[in-house]
């Protein structure tokens, strides 16, 4: 298992934000507004936050990093986001965002694997296109399974996919089309796994597999230390295909995101 706190760091390079604050206690991050994950603030440290008990004395710390972080925000034109982790370290923080009613979101699940066993998925099918860059192929499909915008935020994603060192890998149907799609990110010596994406017309009928297995075995041959992806907790038919792939939970995360405020009515 992988020690949580280089996990978290691992995840912030795979997938890293237009632009980034280190205030030392947090990493605050922004990026047009483009996917949740390069927009919100890793709380990677905070005295008091770590305490496995919220210590109230550390209240008026967190609250005061709360509004300065609002206020980087709200210069963005930005909602206040956090990706708050599931673990003791998060008590005094969600004490703070409870008590000003922040919403929560998107509850992800944090999956990792060895390099063990690799051989049971395959060398993967030759049809699968590998690049160290996404196509324009590559990203449509992408974008049109989890994108959000036109094509100015589409570009913000490409810059975003692009920040680390990844192998891009697209598999077609019989007739050329692009059916799935996928991103090993190459960390620090590790691999993770993003954007894996299957065209609505072509789920169900072992795209996405091939992709996933022509990624591992990637992985693999650059000698990795092992895996980790991500995965909504709700997307149960992905979580089962990542299990037989011998991928295990390890934690998970969820967005807590500032109450929107309304504008004063009237004339």
């Amino acid at each position: 298992m992988l020690e949580q706190a280089f996990l978290e760091t691992l995840m912030d390079k795979a997938w890293p934000a237009v632009e980034c604050k280190d205030t030392g206690e947090w990493v605050l991050r922004a990026s047009a507004g483009v996917t949740q994950r390069a927009n919100s603030v890793w709380p990677r440290n905070l005295p008091g936050m770590l305490a496995e008990t919220p210590d109230k004395a550390s209240s008026p710390d967190i609250e005061r990093l709360v509004s300065s972080a609002s206020a980087w925000y709200r210069q963005r034109r930005l909602p206040l986001i956090f990706q708050i982790f599931d673990d003791s370290r998060s008590a005094g923080l969600n004490a703070v965002l409870d008590g000003q009613r922040f919403t929560r979101q998107s509850e992800t699940l944090i999956m990792v694997r060895g390099t063990d066993a690799l051989e049971t998925l395959g060398a993967g099918p030759k049809s699968v296109e590998l690049s160290d860059a996404p196509t324009d192929e590559w990203l449509r499909l992408w974008w049109s399974v989890d994108g959000r915008g036109g094509e100015p935020e589409l570009e913000v994603a490409r810059t975003i996919l692009t920040g680390c060192k990844s192998v891009y890998a697209l598999v077609r149907d019989d007739d050329g089309v692009p059916a799935a799609v996928g991103r090993l990110a190459l960390v620090d010596g590790w691999g993770g796994l993003y954007s894996m994406a299957t065209s609505a017309g072509h789920r169900r009928r072992g795209y996405g597999t091939m992709v996933l297995a022509a990624l591992l075995n990637q992985g693999a041959a650059r000698n990795l230390q092992g895996f980790w992806l991500l995965v909504t907790a709700s997307n149960h038919g992905a979580q089962a295909l990542y299990s037989r792939a011998g991928f295990v939970e390890q934690g998970s995360y969820l967005y807590r995101q500032a109450p929107l405020r309304r504008a004063p009515g009237g004339c």
